[in-house]
């Protein structure tokens, strides 16, 4: 039977592979390290600050550029990113198995930077599984012509700018389409926009594919593969 969809877009990181890597809070340490080593914080400051900046702006990196720290994006991303132990992804033959038996295009959707999400589907070994990366180069291509930090706002998901710029990019018509994320508030941005959406629970990576009227459902222990979870109500982060 035919899919409603014609386009599946993924999250990547605690989506395609599960946080119990420790690849989460290694970034995390790595973030806060960037605080006290580049930017003076104190140890217990950083702390604090990576948890508020996230809240109110998306990200670290998005904060610090907002309240005028003159941060590269490159030089960001190669210190938190850029000491990650990838090590701890290993390959998913099964996952593997899954993406290549679906025809439909299939797209990452990320808020990190290209290295950082080429590196990790090298990992998995599912790079060649999908035919388009969208990532923070792409949601913010003149943050490096910037003349002062807060020229250009740094665009990321779940900012409603960020989102349609993506589709937009990539070419894809929301009304078929399959989000799948494991922020409330992506797939909340998701959803108003018209995407059909797929919260990712539980730590783990729920699978789901329509043919038709049925759907698929997987499990593998050992990669963390379990069943999907479906729900279309999130409104203002809450359950309908």
């Amino acid at each position: 039977m035919d899919s409603p969809f014609n386009c599946l877009v993924f999250d990547l990181d605690d989506t395609l592979y599960p946080s119990e890597t420790g690849i989460a809070e290694a970034v995390k340490r790595n973030i806060e390290g960037f605080l006290i080593e580049k930017c003076g914080f104190s140890e217990t400051k950083a702390s604090s600050l990576r948890v508020e900046l996230f809240k109110a702006y998306g990200s670290t990196l998005a904060g610090l550029r907002a309240l005028g720290y003159d941060i590269g994006a490159d030089d960001y991303h190669g210190f938190v990113h850029g000491r990650l132990p990838y090590d701890l992804i290993k390959p998913d033959p099964q996952l593997r198995n899954l993406l290549c038996s679906i025809t439909q295009r299939k797209i990452i959707f990320t808020n990190s930077d290209r290295n950082h999400a080429i590196t990790c589907l090298k990992r998995l070994e599912i790079a060649d599984c999908f035919d388009q990366i969208i990532c923070f180069e792409t949601m913010n291509p003149n943050l490096s012509k910037a003349t002062r930090p807060d020229e250009f706002p740094v665009l990321l998901k779940p900012s409603m700018d960020a989102m349609k710029l993506a589709l937009h990019v990539a070419n894809v018509d929301p009304r078929h389409a399959l989000f799948l994320d494991d922020n409330i508030k992506n797939v909340t941005a998701g959803k108003a926009l018209g995407l059909r959406t797929v919260l990712v629970i539980l730590l783990a990576f729920f699978f789901f594919f329509f043919f038709g009227n049925k759907f698929s459902t997987f499990f593998s222990k050992e990669n963390h593969l379990t069943f999907i979870y479906i729900y279309e109500g999130w409104e203002d982060g809450e359950r309908r």
